[in-house]
């Protein structure tokens, strides 16, 4: 590799490094950074989109700028946006610095953009060069690739269980499976996402508060499915003054006059089915790129049957449950054959405390 591929590639990852600054505040955008170089290849500015409604990155690595970077070079590791949204088009910026060349990692998914970003540049002259670190501008806004094509969110499945793979007692109780230390990492967990999605029995028999005690602001929006909307009528989910919540209900089952249990703070939406795809599309059409799903079995069955799940994360505590009717995290998914059954890949295991965490994709 010659010297000028690498400091090519040092100059991408530099963006992609900043980029990732982003992670869980930038929906519905994707995490942006860019680097400016000066004709003699000095770094002289640098930016990161922080979060939507402000700068884009592009705009930011202007707006900090120390020289003049005419004859120079922009790396940024998405295609700049040519359409005017909550800010104005990044390629008219990137044009009228007189910068020549701009190397971009990724096309941008979105419709609007998609190519049309990068045939602005050439035709204004400007040199571009695509596909530097193409692999880990993928894997770093996946989520945001993901929901532009499928018009789902990007969703990742938790639980937590014991060693001999049960997430409850046959009575439902489950608190706590896990110990502090996997808790305290799941709350920073949720800072990457930008909804939680659980069903109403795990509202019903954990009350949980589906935050990230803090860590966070604005916190996840917080979603409830129910088929029945037999809510209690006091839950830490009712209060929204630290996180939003949303209820989605199966307008075909469930008896709407327990809609008056629910507070006027909580968002309400219905949908015509108990199909999970219905859930995620809801909550790609309101910007969420990336979902935690932290619900019980059989609503965590039916969202990996209907492909709303793409990775998957399992605590496992070393505790024994036992019982023959303790709860499992999945319900049945009728399997007949062995090769049949969900093969995972690329998986990852780490120690924490006493727990083991597997992340694998689906």
């Amino acid at each position: 590799m010659s010297d000028n591929n690498v400091s090519h590639i040092k100059w991408m990852k530099r963006a992609i490094l900043l980029a990732s600054l982003g992670e869980g505040k930038t929906n519905p955008n994707p995490m942006v950074g860019a680097v400016i170089l000066d004709k003699n290849n000095h770094l002289i500015s640098e930016g990161f989109h922080h979060k939507a409604g402000t700068l884009h990155a592009e705009a930011m690595a202007f707006s900090n700028l120390k020289k003049d970077p005419k004859g120079g070079s922009m790396y940024v590791n998405l295609e700049p946006c040519c359409h005017h949204g909550k800010t104005p088009p990044c390629v008219d910026k990137v044009i009228s610095s007189g910068i020549r060349n701009v190397y971009i990692s990724i096309k941008d998914p979105d419709k609007r953009v998609s190519g049309k970003g990068i045939k602005m540049l050439k035709e204004a002259g400007v040199k571009v060069h695509l596909g530097l670190c193409e692999e880990e501008s993928l894997e770093l806004n996946k989520a945001f690739i993901h929901r532009n094509i499928s018009k789902k969110a990007f969703g990742v499945l938790k639980w937590a269980m014991s060693i001999d793979g049960r997430v409850g007692l046959k009575n439902g109780k489950s608190k706590w499976i896990t110990d502090e230390k996997s808790r305290s990492l799941v709350h920073s967990f949720r800072t990457r996402f930008d909804a939680i999605i659980i069903g109403g029995n795990t509202l019903r028999t954990d009350n949980p508060l589906l935050t990230t005690r803090g860590l966070k602001t604005p916190e996840p929006l917080r979603v409830i499915f129910t088929k029945t909307l037999d809510l209690p009528p006091k839950s830490n989910l009712w209060d929204c003054n630290t996180a939003k919540t949303l209820v989605i209900y199966d307008s075909s089952t469930a008896n709407e006059s327990y809609l008056t249990r629910i507070p006027k703070s909580v968002e309400i939406e219905k949908v015509s089915s108990d199909n999970p795809e219905l859930i995620s599309k809801i909550l790609a059409k309101r910007g969420c790129n990336k979902v935690l799903w932290e619900c019980g079995p059989k609503l965590a069955t039916a969202a990996i049957k209907s492909n709303c799940v793409q990775e998957i994360i399992t605590f496992i505590s070393p505790k024994i449950l036992g019982g023959e009717n303790c709860m499992s995290p999945f319900g049945d998914f009728e399997f007949k054959e062995m090769d049949e059954i969900i093969k995972l890949s690329h998986t990852k295991v780490s120690l924490i405390g006493n727990d083991i965490c597997i992340k694998s994709l689906l």
